[in-house]
């Protein structure tokens, strides 16, 4: 039986602050912090917390993002609970870090308030950053509103620091169009937050007393071992994040899953987002309905690594799945990064939709309600019409 969730006023807060709220009631010693639009305001909170006395945590200034990351992996290894937040440039630019923190199986948490890359120049919203980070070895979450952005930042040091993981997580939202708007969010006391998420620090963390060499070189005869180590670990994290996601929900009243399906029961077409294009696609997909097109939302929280016997349940008898991509991948079979990987699971699975591909928002290109009907009524379509190509949606030929 579900305990009884006390009820709590939410407050105010961007997702950058829900952020903020989150490390400091998960108690985080140490936080590297260089500011990066639109990540900025995150690491201000947290300084603002430091500096009031809300949080006994070591705030370090670095020079760069590439330092912010050096310092929390050093400051993770030694045993404390480390966070940083990025975004752009600046995620591209820890890129070798990236790598180092889960080969040494550093438990960081990072939030990424994802941005678009240059050239040209562009401050404003896409996914670029986060995709160019997939294959580094981290956890990676999506999260859509503020309060699932909080919510998942408590969750993610609790599968982090388990010891069976031992991998960092990234938590991605879009900049801006997350990052800097306001929603309800409720906040929880430290004392549960940390009962729920006790600190398990790093179990071979440095120590003047007993030292030990971490990250050495390693030759060819151990190397493949160790990286296969970290494919063992990823393997058995959707079971423990769903585990993580229920008893958080027993606790706080607020659960997500991995992976969710809204709308999907009598769908014949499914469409495939994370962050704020799923939650913009809840509020159109009733007036698609409406219309006559029975399109359901397959939302992807857990992204790394993929929940593939979610996916394979919820598509294995729809018609067609369409997924949005808000990042490039230039050359490949399907342009859309996300579409490219579902194409090899679609064959390799034998499932019998039609897949498209669709990439749209580019530099935070507007997307209107109207916009996001038409995807739905390419969804819809495709249940018997096959589009060979990667549509790029809204660009200007």
């Amino acid at each position: 039986m579900q305990a009884q969730v006390q009820y709590k006023r939410p407050i105010p807060l961007s997702t950058n602050y829900a952020v903020a709220h989150a490390a400091k009631d998960l108690d985080v010693d140490v936080i590297a912090a260089y500011p990066i639009t639109p990540q900025t305001t995150v690491v201000e909170k947290l300084s603002e917390f430091v500096a009031n006395g809300e949080l006994d945590a070591e705030f370090i200034h670095v020079e760069s993002e590439h330092s912010a990351l050096s310092a929390t992996l050093a400051a993770s290894l030694a045993g404390a609970r480390a966070f940083t937040a990025t975004a752009s440039q600046g995620l591209a630019f820890m890129h070798e870090m990236l790598h180092v923190a889960s080969g040494l199986r550093a438990p960081i948490v990072m939030s990424v308030a994802m941005r678009a890359l240059s050239a040209p120049i562009s401050i404003w919203n896409d996914q670029t950053d986060l995709f160019n980070a997939r294959d580094a070895g981290w956890i990676i979450y999506f999260v859509h509103t503020a309060q699932e952005a909080y919510d998942t930042i408590i969750q993610a040091y609790r599968l982090a620091e388990d010891r069976d993981v031992l991998l960092p997580v990234m938590v991605g939202y879009d900049g801006y169009v997350m990052s800097h708007t306001t929603e309800p969010v409720v906040v929880e006391d430290r004392e549960s937050v940390l009962k729920f998420a006790p600190k398990r620090p790093y179990p071979y963390r440095l120590d003047p007393d007993h030292p030990v060499t971490i990250g050495p070189i390693v030759p060819p005869e151990y190397y493949y071992e160790i990286k296969y180590q970290q494919v063992k670990a990823m393997e058995g994290v959707p079971e423990k994040a769903e585990e993580i996601d229920r008893e958080f929900g027993k606790t706080f009243g607020r659960s997500y899953g991995i992976m969710e399906c809204y709308m999907c029961d009598g769908a014949e077409a499914l469409i495939v987002a994370n962050a704020s294009y799923a939650a913009t696609m809840k509020s159109v997909l009733p007036d698609a309905w409406k219309q006559g097109l029975k399109v359901g939302l397959l939302r992807l929280r857990l992204y790394r690594p993929f929940p593939v016997k979610h996916f394979v349940n919820y598509t294995s008898n729809v018609k067609s799945v369409l997924v949005i991509d808000r990042a490039i991948s230039y050359g490949a079979p399907y342009q859309g990064p996300l579409a490219n990987e579902i194409a090899g699971l679609k064959v390799r699975e034998d499932l019998g939709f039609n897949l498209t591909s669709v990439v749209a928002g580019i530099g935070q290109r507007a997307m209107e309600n109207e916009d996001f009907l038409a995807i739905a009524r390419l969804a819809w379509e495709a249940r018997t019409r096959k589009y060979p190509e990667t549509i790029f949606y809204g660009v200007r030929e």
